[in-house]
């Protein structure tokens, strides 16, 4: 079983910064492609950037590329969200995941079967 832990979140005016970790425990998932996924009240779950084991083949949603860079330092077990200029549109739920299914990551969360509980990310204008 894998358990994922999110630890980052917090409140922010537009223009700020935050840095999202993610912390894996339970059996490894170095080799599995993991994503970050936002919700914000009312909407569905939003793919927000995805990467393959070894740091390999970041790839963003096109509302945050350019702002967030993802990462994941498979030595230490953890997945990072670095994400700057933040602004209202981005505030939500940010969850980190984790696929055990696929080989390569994919955009969609339906296909994540690993989920942290979540943390808040609240950007004021």
């Amino acid at each position: 079983q894998v358990q994922l832990v999110e630890t980052g979140g917090g409140s922010v005016q537009a223009g700020g910064s935050l840095r999202l970790s993610c912390t894996p425990s339970g059996r490894s998932v170095n080799v599995y492609p993991m994503a970050w996924v936002r919700q914000a009240p009312g909407k569905e779950r939003e793919f927000v950037a995805t990467i393959n084991r070894r740091g390999g083949d970041p790839y963003y949603a096109s509302s945050v590329k350019g702002r967030f860079a993802i990462s994941r330092d498979d030595a230490k077990n953890t997945l990072d969200l670095q994400m700057n200029n933040l602004n209202p549109d981005d505030t939500a739920v940010y969850y980190c995941a984790a696929s055990s299914t696929k080989t390569m990551s994919t955009t969609s969360p339906l296909t994540y079967n690993y989920w942290g509980q979540g943390t808040q990310v609240t950007v004021s204008s």
